[in-house]
Parts: C-alpha cells; structure tokens; sequence
C-alpha cells in the first residue's frame, strides 16, 4: 500500500524533502501544501533580482506542473494549513488530508518591530518573489529608502539600490555591520567599502516609528527624523511556529523547534513518530560548542530535507551538528564565515584567542591579485580551532569551506599548521596561503 507523504511548505526544505521521499520511495503519494504562490525558489538571489542583474522568474527552478509531471508530485499552492491532527494524523488547508508521514517545512517569517506606521504604504520585508516584485516596482518610483538591518541581505540590498542611485541609509542597532557572525574589525572593512559606494549608516539606533500618514514620509531612529520614502525591514528571519504549536511540539532556549538527529521533533520530550522537520524553524546542533545553534542558510536547508524527507519513507538518516558556514557577495567584496565569532563564543561562555593576516587571492607577481584578511579564532583552553572569518575581493568560498572541516573535525591549530595543505598556481593562490599565515599568528599568541 502506498504512503501518503504530507509535506507543509515549498521552500528549499519542503521541496528537496518531498523530492527524496519520492525518489527513495516512487510508490509513495507525496504532497505539499504551501502558502507562497511560487515555489521552489532562491530568496538569497533577491537582492541581484532588485538591482536588475536577474529576472524574479530566473530565481524559481521550478513550478508546479515541472513536480506533477516530472516527479509525480501534487503541490497545492496559495492555500493555508488551518489545523494539524497527530492523533487522527490528518492535515486540513482546502480539506482534509490524511497522512502516514508528515513534514513541517514552514520557515521563518521576517521580524517586524513592534512600532508604530510598520503598515503604511511603502513598507516591504524581503523573503519572497512577491517582495522582490514589489520592492523593484515601487524603487523605481522613489528615490530615498531606509533599510532596517545591517545584515548580509539588509547589506546586499543597500548596495543594489544604491546602484539603481537611490539614497540609502541603513539603520542598524548594533555598533557594526553583520553583527552576531562577524566582528567588527571584519565587518568594518565592509562598512568601509560600503561608504565609498554612498550607503549611509545610522548605528547603535534601533528605529523607533515609521513616519507618515496614508504612505512612508520617513522614519525615526534614535530620536532623529530620517526622510525616507520606502522602509525594507531586513531584520532577520523567527522560526515560523505556527504548525508546531499546532501539534504541541516542544521548543528550545532559542525558540526553535527542538529536533533529534533524524529530524524528528519531540513532544513533552517523548520522540514523535512519523513527523519530521526541515530549515528554518528547527534548532540546529553545533558542531563547535556543547548546545543548540540556528542554521537558517539554504544550504542547511536541503541538507535537513533530504535527511526529512529519505525517513518520512522508512529511512534512518542523521543529521550531523554544523559549524553554520556563511558567505556573502556585496558588490566588489566577499565576506564569510564559520564556526563562533567573537560575540557567539562569548555567548557561549568560550574565552577565544584570535589572530589576523593579511595577503593576496594569487601569487604577488601574477597581476589582477586581490586582498585578502584571514581572522582564525581558537579556543584559549585547547588551542582548538573554532571560528573563521575571510574579506576579500574573490575565492572566499572555498576558503571557508576549508575552515568549516577543519572546525568541524576539531582540529587544533598547531595540528592545522603541519597537516594542513593547500593547493598552489600562481593565478589561483599564493605559495603559501594566507590562512597559514593567520594559524602561525594564532598559535604564536596561545603558546605566550
């Protein structure tokens, strides 16, 4: 008898999960359920989407007749899930559906102040294809925006409108630019760059209202008036609890939902069976500290789908614990990340020693070489590597992926220094790679 697979939500979890449950299992009768009119697309590719780089229909893969008749897939859109019944084991949107399997796959919805005027015309969030429409439509009209959040997306829309030559001041309450994953002596250099490109930054001001009375006139942050004409709250993303409230499922300290290694939740911390979870509702374990982490990033995503969806057939796949590797292009510079930063080890309770170098993407005589700063973050007490972060102009990519196994495998930086090994051309890197040089300054400070 086939299983009758119920996935809600069609993001990069739900629709990587609803694609494994089918492959690893073609009987089954797979289902998805979502509230977003498109499906199955990048929200990463927004900003680029914004400055006229793509079209918003570049940056959906696929639609829903591509996973009826490519992958006999039904995917229902446009349509609310009103209630979840573990018990009966049913889902009820535009009716009832029974289910053997369930995966939950919401997401997260952007955060909104509790302030006043957050409704005036004018005001968008950035998550969906439908937000990027709108912000493109209405920036062709207006000249000046304020972008709420100096994230990496809040960063990445402000250089796009500024290449549109709008006048853009992002206000951010925090005293840097990517707070939390970066420090600030990282994040400056992005700040900097951003700067010379005519973004505007109000720091340390969380915005107080936005100002106007039928539409956007401006905001207020920190008691001073900002003219405005459009507001992106860009204020990072909540885990979207909806569903797993619903089902009385059990969350964390950082108002996740808890899952095991099977990504299936808990409820009064018994297992559930026959429910799984996926992106970016759920904690995430750490691979660097003793606890729970977010990994709210597309690439943990479609790791946590596959993982969801292969068990929702009988599978027994495992999640393994993340070292949260992050990355971001803003124009004519990279920035990324992985592990803790200094403010993440200090939340954990870690005393770090960090160190810093400086070189070059090629070798020094090959032309066209970029700069690059490598910070390394150790653990005081083991010498263990535990967080990274690289500004560049290009090849910080692979980089980090490097520093993420390394992290991840718990490597100590005097064993990096000796085991580790880079590859070498002239065009691609230097001799040796910076990152060493980063290591060699670290384990100088942790053996003083």
């Amino acid at each position: 008898m086939s299983k009758n697979v119920i996935v809600i939500g069609s993001g990069a979890a739900g629709m990587t999960a609803a694609s494994e449950a089918k492959k690893n299992d073609p009987s089954a009768k797979v289902i998805v359920i979502t509230e977003d009119e498109h499906i199955a697309y990048s929200p990463c590719a927004i900003p680029w989407v914004i400055e006229g780089k793509m079209k918003w229909n570049e940056i959906v893969m696929h639609d829903p007749p591509f996973y009826s008749e490519k992958r006999d897939i039904t995917v229902i859109t446009k349509t609310k899930v009103t209630a979840v019944d573990s018990e009966k084991k049913t889902v009820t949107a535009d009716k009832t559906y029974p289910y053997d399997s369930l995966v939950v796959a919401t997401g997260g919805t952007v955060f909104i102040p509790p302030i006043k005027g957050v409704s005036l015309k004018g005001t968008f969030t950035v998550r969906t294809v439908n937000d990027a429409i709108a912000i493109s439509a209405s920036a062709r009209k207006k000249d000046k925006v304020a972008i709420i959040g100096a994230g990496v997306i809040g960063l990445e829309i402000a250089l796009a409108l500024r290449k549109l030559n709008k006048d853009v001041t992002v206000v951010e309450m925090f005293e840097q630019v990517i707070p939390r994953i970066a420090d600030k002596d990282m994040a400056l250099m992005i700040q900097t760059y951003l700067e010379s490109e005519g973004v505007k930054f109000v720091f340390g001001k969380g915005i107080e209202s936005v100002d106007g009375t039928d539409r956007v006139e401006g905001i207020t942050a920190g008691g001073k008036k900002i003219p405005c004409e459009m507001v992106i709250f860009a204020t990072g993303v909540r885990a979207n609890l909806e569903v797993p409230k619903m089902l009385g499922l059990d969350t964390g300290k950082l108002n996740a939902v808890v899952v095991s290694p099977t990504m299936q939740p808990y409820k009064g911390g018994v297992l559930v069976e026959d429910i799984f979870l996926a992106g970016d509702l759920v904690q995430s374990t750490s691979a660097v500290v003793d606890g729970p982490t977010m990994s709210q990033l597309g690439s943990s995503a479609v790791k946590q789908g596959i993982v969801a969806g292969k068990n929702a057939v009988g599978g027994n796949e495992k999640m393994a614990p993340t070292v949260t590797p992050w990355i971001s292009s803003i124009g004519n510079m990279e920035i990324g990340g992985t592990g803790l930063s200094e403010g993440l080890a200090a939340w954990y309770g870690m005393k770090v020693v960090s160190a810093t170098a400086t070189g070059l993407t090629c070798a020094r005589y090959y032309p066209g070489g970029k700069g690059m700063t490598v910070k390394l973050l150790a653990d005081e007490s083991d010498g263990r590597i535990v967080g990274a972060q690289i500004v560049s102009g290009s090849d910080v990519n692979g980089r980090i992926n490097w520093l993420s196994f390394v992290i991840a495998e718990k490597m100590k930086v005097n064993e990096f220094l000796y085991a580790g090994e880079n590859a070498y051309c002239p065009p691609t890197s230097m001799v040796r790679d910076t990152i060493f040089d980063a290591a060699e300054a670290l384990s100088k400070k942790l053996s003083k």
